[in-house]
């Protein structure tokens, strides 16, 4: 698989997103060392704590299934567009909690993607978005 389409199973799963209070749809395609994909959406919960972000969705989903070597991931976001707008893409790397969700399963190299359309990718490893990462 391609970035770009990795990048494009992304945008996809914004769509996805359940996201009425922050109205902010992220959308999450993990790509697996054996060439399979995961994907995930943002889905938020009245309790706020219980959200669970597009990244860890797809980490859980995989994981659930008995997969633990992973290549990279394209994560995008697109807000709720105003009523008559048009949908508008934007980057969105991990948080915090991602960030540590994903050095458990992660090496130094894995590649992170994020980017507002596929002409305007960029690229991370997790090291460079989490030096000094804690892991037992």
């Amino acid at each position: 698989m391609t970035d770009r389409e990795l990048f494009r199973a992304a945008m996809e799963m914004t769509r996805r997103s359940y996201a009425p209070f922050s109205k902010f749809r992220v959308g999450a395609a993990l790509l697996a060392k054996d060439g399979t994909v995961y994907t995930g959406c943002n889905v938020e919960n009245s309790s706020f704590g219980g959200t669970i972000c597009a990244e860890r969705t797809a980490f859980v989903k995989a994981v659930s299934e008995g997969c633990r070597e992973f290549e990279k991931i394209a994560i995008t976001a697109c807000p709720v567009p105003e009523e008559g707008a048009e949908e508008a893409f934007v980057e969105a790397w991990p948080c915090g909690i991602c960030r540590q969700f994903m050095k458990e399963f992660c090496d130094d190299d894995f590649v992170i993607i994020t980017g507002t359309g596929e002409e305007t990718m960029r690229y991370m490893t997790m090291n460079e978005i989490l030096p000094e990462g804690f892991r037992l």
